[in-house]
């Protein structure tokens, strides 16, 4: 009788193991570990967001053109690419709390390399360092997300971590703007600086680590009994998250979420030449201020798609049975990756293409909320199905997520201000339309056949007794 009652003992003590892991935070200290993973996140998109205003006076003050100012837009995605592979290797096997202690003092350093540069040379070193400090915000976040919310629980909170994090492109950019016309684009580095600083010191006091007890790469190294002699840290192959890539599943979400993204840079990278030229805007205040409506898009869209597919997990849980299928997740894409984001790129060509005046400015605007808000629809599920299907890699999918399609968008972006030189900004925003499309099929690809393209290659996938 023992023997046949063993089985049932042993899934019932993994089931309340596997619970605990879970309370070992109170549910208000979990959402003071979401504010400032969310204010770590926040921090590359509001270096970003607000240089994006600020191209014409740079390329004023260092004697250059916007162009060669831009690309230190594209040198920042590829040192927040490369930041995140090493990032979330290294949190993988050091922990979450060392990654943000060591990169948040490079920010801070590279920050105030930035403000005080003279030529375009140390421009673009300090951007890189500055962007590489930053660059854990995203995919360690999202580690810790998964380290200390439940599956049934991650969706929304990955959607309220992601909504804090894009007051960046809801804020940055009018901040950016206001600071280059009234005072200069220069303190608005310094300031950058100063808030990760205070993130570093935040964490240094309050932030414990939150990698499940003996997950670690070093807690492994300690249980096999293996002792280091030398001071120097491990060597982590800071390419290990790519490896993931094998698996077609992730492959595909990294593709859509690529191509859905790409509508959001192809706006608001060139904004001072495009919607700014057409309109006659050229105050920097006022530029930046054209880039709110995306971000409010995005503070909404990323807690609603996140709630939505929490509750769509739950519901198709339940219709089969009790059985998880992790792709149900990506049926909260839908609307974003079909409609919103696609469309309302598309809108944008037109109407500056077509619709002069006031009327055009404030159809543009309509637009550009309709973009931030179906692109965060994608991401953030895209974000959730990602942890749920490697949540013992969890920083290192975001990685290779994430570093991949920063990869991707470092030479996209490159090319978008060429191409509306060349071509013009509606075949530019068609263009970027019909990718959006061809990114949507993939989801579709995945949520009908993900168990299947699961089985093609298996790189450690979770199940729901692990998750």
């Amino acid at each position: 009788m023992a023997t046949e009652e063993s089985p049932l003992l042993s899934e019932a003590l993994a089931s309340t193991k596997h619970e605990i892991v879970y309370q070992r935070f109170s549910p208000t200290y979990k959402k003071f570990l979401v504010a400032i993973v969310s204010w770590c996140g926040l921090m590359p998109l509001f270096i970003s967001g607000t240089f994006y205003p600020t191209i014409p006076t740079i390329a004023r003050d260092l004697n250059t053109s916007g162009q060669n100012v831009s690309l230190a837009v594209s040198l920042s995605v590829f040192a927040a690419a490369v930041g995140a592979f090493v990032s979330a290797s290294y949190s993988t096997f050091y922990g979450r709390r060392p990654i943000y202690l060591f990169a948040l003092p490079l920010s801070v350093v590279g920050s105030i390399g930035v403000a005080t540069s003279q030529t375009m040379p140390q421009l673009l070193f300090w951007r890189f360092w500055q962007c590489i400090g930053a660059s854990p915000g995203l995919v360690v976040g999202a580690g810790v997300i998964g380290d200390i919310y439940k599956l049934e629980e991650r969706g929304s909170a990955m959607g309220f971590f992601f909504a804090g994090i894009l007051l960046g492109p809801a804020l940055a950019p009018p901040v950016g703007g206001f600071m280059a016309s009234y005072a200069s684009w220069r303190i608005m580095q310094h300031l950058l600086g100063l808030f990760c600083l205070v993130a570093f010191v935040i964490i240094l006091l309050a932030f414990p680590e939150t990698s499940h007890p003996g997950a670690r790469g070093i807690d492994k190294v300690r249980q096999s009994g293996e002792v280091r002699r030398s001071w120097l840290p491990r060597f982590v192959n800071p390419l290990k998250p790519l490896d993931l890539l094998r698996s077609p599943n992730i492959c595909c979400a990294v593709v859509a979420g690529f191509f859905i993204l790409l509508t959001d840079y192809v706006l608001i990278v060139p904004i001072a030449y495009t919607i700014g030229k057409r309109y006659n805007i050229v105050d920097e205040a006022l530029i930046g201020a054209c880039f709110l409506p995306s971000g409010v898009g995005n503070m909404i869209g990323a807690p609603l798609a996140g709630r939505i597919s929490d509750r769509v997990i739950v519901r198709w849980k339940k219709k089969r049975g009790g059985i998880w299928y992790p792709e149900d997740r990506l049926r909260a894409t839908l609307l974003g990756g079909l409609l919103l984001a696609p469309l309302s790129v598309l809108g944008c060509g037109l109407v500056t293409h077509y619709v002069p005046g006031k009327v055009g400015l404030a159809l543009n605007m309509l637009f550009f909320f309709f973009n931030g808000l179906g692109v965060d629809i994608v991401l953030s599920p895209i974000a959730a199905y990602s942890v749920d299907i490697m949540h013992s890699r969890s920083a290192e999918v975001m990685a290779c997520a994430n570093g991949s399609r920063s990869l991707l968008l470092a030479f996209a972006t490159a090319g978008i201000m060429p191409m509306i030189n060349a071509y013009g900004f509606l075949a530019t925003t068609a263009l970027s339309a019909i990718l959006t499309w061809m990114g949507f099929g993939l989801l579709i690809l995945t949520m009908y056949y993900g168990e299947e393209m699961r089985a093609w290659a298996d790189v450690g996938y979770s199940t729901s007794e692990n998750n």
